[in-house]
C-alpha cells in the first residue's frame, strides 16, 4: 500500500461551441429568406459549422442569444418594431438583408399616403363592403406606423447586405466571411 492519492483521468476537451444564427422577417416578401434557403448545398456547410436559432430551417418561435442575426423587412407596425429590438438584443452582429431592411423597399411606397386615410378608404368607404364596415381595431392587430422605416433608424445594424433579394451567392459570402473572421467578397447586386 502506498500513501499516493488517486489519479484521475485527464478532463476531456470542451468543445467549442459553434456560433448561432438566427433570422426574422419583418415587412417583406419572405424572398431575402428565399435566397438563403437557395444556398441548397452550402446550407450542409453551415450546418457543420454555426447552430441554427429561429431560421425557416426549424420551427424555433423563441430566440437565445446569437452571433449572427439576419434581418429580412422593414418596419411598418408596431409589432415589427418591437420584434427587432428584442432580435438586435439577442445578438452580437445584426445583418440587415434586402432592400426593404435596408431602405424600406417595396412597401415603403406606401409612404407617400396618408395611412389613416388609406385605412378608411380600404375598410369603411370601398364601394362593395358591408353596410356598417369600419376600420379593424382589435387590440391584438399591431398598431400601423405613418411610414415604413428601414432597421438602421431603429436599432443599430453591423452589416448591409442590399438586393431584392441578394442572391444566395451574397449571403453565402456574407456569412462564410464573417464565420472566417475576414472581409466579404461580395459579388454584384441582385435586383428581381
Amino acid at each position: 500500500m502506498t500513501d499516493r492519492a488517486p489519479t484521475s483521468a485527464p478532463a476531456a476537451p470542451v468543445p467549442a461551441r459553434k456560433p448561432r444564427v438566427a433570422t426574422v422577417s419583418l415587412a417583406g416578401c419572405f424572398g431575402c429568406h428565399m435566397s438563403f434557403l437557395d444556398l441548397d448545398e452550402r446550407l450542409f456547410e453551415l450546418f457543420e459549422r454555426v447552430d441554427f436559432d429561429r431560421t425557416p430551417l426549424n420551427d424555433v418561435k423563441t430566440l437565445q442569444p446569437c452571433d449572427i442575426g439576419l434581418v429580412e423587412g422593414g418596419l411598418c407596425n408596431a409589432e415589427n418594431v418591437h420584434m427587432l429590438r428584442e432580435f438586435r438584443a439577442r445578438c452580437k452582429l445584426l445583418v440587415a438583408v434586402g432592400a426593404c431592411s435596408i431602405n424600406g423597399g417595396l412597401p415603403a411606397q406606401r409612404n407617400a399616403l396618408d395611412v389613416g386615410r388609406m385605412l378608411i378608404e380600404v375598410y369603411r368607404d370601398r364601394p362593395g363592403l358591408a353596410p356598417g364596415s369600419e376600420v379593424p381595431s382589435d387590440p391584438e392587430l399591431p398598431l400601423p406606423l405613418a411610414r415604413v422605416h428601414p432597421i438602421h433608424e431603429v436599432v443599430h445594424v453591423d452589416h448591409f447586405l442590399p438586393g431584392c433579394p441578394p442572391s444566395a451567392e451574397t449571403i453565402g459570402e456574407l456569412l462564410f466571411a464573417l464565420l472566417d473572421g475576414r472581409p466579404p467578397r461580395l459579388p454584384p447586386l441582385h435586383y428581381d
